[in-house]
């Protein structure tokens, strides 16, 4: 009997010892590849940092992305480089600044030899997903500048991407069309923010069980204002709306219009992220992925009297950003303070998912500060403007431009020399502009050398606009080249 015993005993003991062992390297393996944490970038075009409910903005209506908030890193000071759409694209895709890339005008084409996010996430074994606007496709030299905006991006052009749902550009978001993979046209069915998710949650279910990167550009809030659905716009009064005290007194109204359009389209997104989040739960890979909300830049909404971007004020260069990363930061939120601009975010993300960023990447990688809880320790984030165009061209008073903003302080030079400087702690509107002020030229003159600084790091000589327009072999569209008498005096 005892003998029976032990043999039955060994018999089992050996069968244990397969079952735990024998199976553990193909366990393994699943497990490294399921360690790879997936990545989603949610991008809004055009919505600016100040209007989202967890940054303290108790009229719009934000409730998901509040809630997101409460899990996530808050970025308090996240700058864009450039303050326009295709530059923050070709920056954030590359880590590059925008004359290392050359996109540094809208509809110019990024290269394609230049080394993307997309080809260096496919390299370490994650499928890759595009969907909605990508204005990077760009057109060729002579061509009218608007030409490839409805036209198909070819495979070549698409930086690695492989799932694709894009339309190079459009301002038109109800019943837009767009491209497959083949080149096939179809058309996103009613307000496309809301398909365009579905085609996100649909590829997060599709592709759970390895590690992906996912795109989803999103073309509201831009203008035009008031396209978003009548259930989102009929959650704002514009009469009741408060704006900035910034905006000129004559303006007030057709601000507080405006915002009410603009808030629409705000909150229409919110809703579908809402959805998102949710189906991100139920699919189990919330927790190993690492979840971005931003934006490209911001809109003036009127303050100082304008619209739009590309000049170097909070409400068109700061811009809304939190990553979630429950696995590495909890389920906690926290803000970070130190700015950090377009560059610096493929690398910090990189550096999150366990890869070494390439050298061809100029940003920093942040992820060992983010990781352990620490202040990022970046005085300041480079902004510029190598040639104006379009809405803000030199006969708008458009005028080159390079600068910084650190957590509390912008400071801008033009071609003539400093421009502005604010102290954004005591004057968080923006209102009185301390450049050459005797009583601050200490200050000054340390903010100069930050920015000369940044300028020797990036080899940015700050030349005239038209010296990049013939370095890159670029034509200015329409009349952007032409300038006023004197066009450097004015607004000073």
């Amino acid at each position: 009997m005892k003998t029976q015993s032990l043999i039955r005993f060994f018999a089992f003991s050996l069968l244990i010892t397969h079952l735990l062992y024998g199976c553990s390297k193909p366990n393994q393996e699943s497990s490294e590849i399921q360690a790879k944490p997936n990545v989603i970038i949610i991008l809004a075009d055009q919505w600016r940092a100040q209007e989202v409910g967890y940054m303290g903005n108790t009229q719009i209506k934000t409730p998901n992305l509040d809630k997101l908030a409460t899990e996530s890193l808050i970025f308090e000071n996240a700058v864009t480089t450039m303050a326009v759409c295709a530059p923050w694209r070709a920056s954030f895709l590359t880590g590059q600044y925008p004359l290392t890339h050359g996109v540094f005008y809208n509809d110019k084409p990024l290269p394609n030899e230049a080394l993307t996010m997309a080809e260096i996430y496919k390299e370490q074994g994650y499928a890759t997903g595009y969907i909605g606007k990508w204005h990077l496709n760009g057109h060729a030299r002579g061509e009218q500048h608007f030409s490839s905006r409805d036209l198909p991006v070819p495979k070549d052009r698409r930086q690695g991407f492989d799932y694709w749902k894009v339309r190079e550009v459009t301002h038109n978001y109800n019943n837009s069309f767009y491209f497959d993979e083949n080149d096939v046209k179809h058309t996103w069915e009613g307000y496309d923010v809301f398909p365009q998710t579905d085609s996100a949650i649909s590829y997060i279910h599709r592709n759970k069980e390895n590690p992906f990167v996912l795109m989803l550009s999103y073309g509201p809030p831009h203008d035009p204002y008031f396209s978003a659905p009548k259930e989102f716009q009929d959650l704002y009064d514009a009469s009741t709306l408060e704006v900035r005290p910034n905006v000129p007194l004559a303006l007030q109204d057709s601000a507080r219009r405006v915002m009410a359009g603009y808030y629409a389209h705000a909150s229409a997104i919110d809703f579908a992220i809402g959805n998102l989040l949710e189906e991100l739960d139920k699919a189990g890979i919330a927790d190993n992925t690492i979840l971005v909300f931003t934006s490209e830049h911001g809109d003036m909404l009127m303050s100082k009297g304008v619209l739009k971007k590309q000049r170097p004020y909070d409400e068109a260069i700061k811009v809304p950003m939190l990553i979630r990363y429950p696995a590495k930061f909890g389920e906690k939120s926290r803000k970070v303070n130190d700015p950090i601009g377009t560059p610096d975010l493929l690398p910090t993300l990189l550096g999150l998912s366990d890869i070494t960023p390439p050298k061809s990447i100029e940003g920093s990688d942040f992820s060992s500060e983010l990781l352990a809880g620490e202040d990022l320790g970046n005085e300041a984030a480079l902004i510029m403007l190598p040639v104006p165009f379009h809405e803000w061209k030199f006969l708008n008073g458009g005028r080159e431009f390079r600068g910084i903003r650190t957590k509390r302080y912008t400071y801008v030079k033009d071609l003539k020399g400093p421009w502005l400087l604010y102290d954004n702690q005591k004057d968080p509107y923006q209102q009185s502009n301390l450049v050459n002020d005797p009583a601050l030229s200490e200050l000054q003159h340390q903010l100069e050398g930050v920015l000369m600084e940044k300028l020797k790091a990036t080899n940015d000589s700050f030349l005239p606009a038209d010296e990049y327009m013939m370095q890159y072999n670029y034509l200015y569209d329409a009349k952007d080249s032409v300038r006023k008498p004197n066009y450097l005096e004015l607004n000073r």
